[in-house]
């Protein structure tokens, strides 16, 4: 049975691209070489933040949603061998269209 991880209040779960193999140039860029790339696709949003007035705010990035996110945001979980970064939706930089 696959495991559902939903996240909750401003969390947004992502699951990360994979990272490029070559250049734009051809060259090949070998795993141990390889950074880890900022961008990914939202799989799920929380329920949004907690306002002061007691409601909650909506997000700015929904569910299939390609964002750029900062280098060190978020967590990093495994569910079911996959990888995911459960993170802040303060930690998305952009919506990439």
């Amino acid at each position: 049975m696959a495991t559902k991880l939903t996240p909750i209040g401003d969390k947004v779960l992502v699951k990360r691209l994979e990272a490029e193999t070559k250049t734009r140039g051809g060259i090949l860029i070998p795993d141990s070489a390889k950074e880890k790339p900022k961008q990914g696709k939202v799989i799920a949003v929380g329920s949004g933040r907690l306002l002061k007035d007691g409601k909650l705010g909506a997000f700015t990035v929904k569910k299939n949603d390609r964002i750029l996110f900062s280098s060190y945001a978020g967590t990093e979980v495994t569910v079911d061998g996959e990888e995911y970064m459960l993170m802040s939706e303060d930690d998305v930089l952009a919506v990439i269209e």
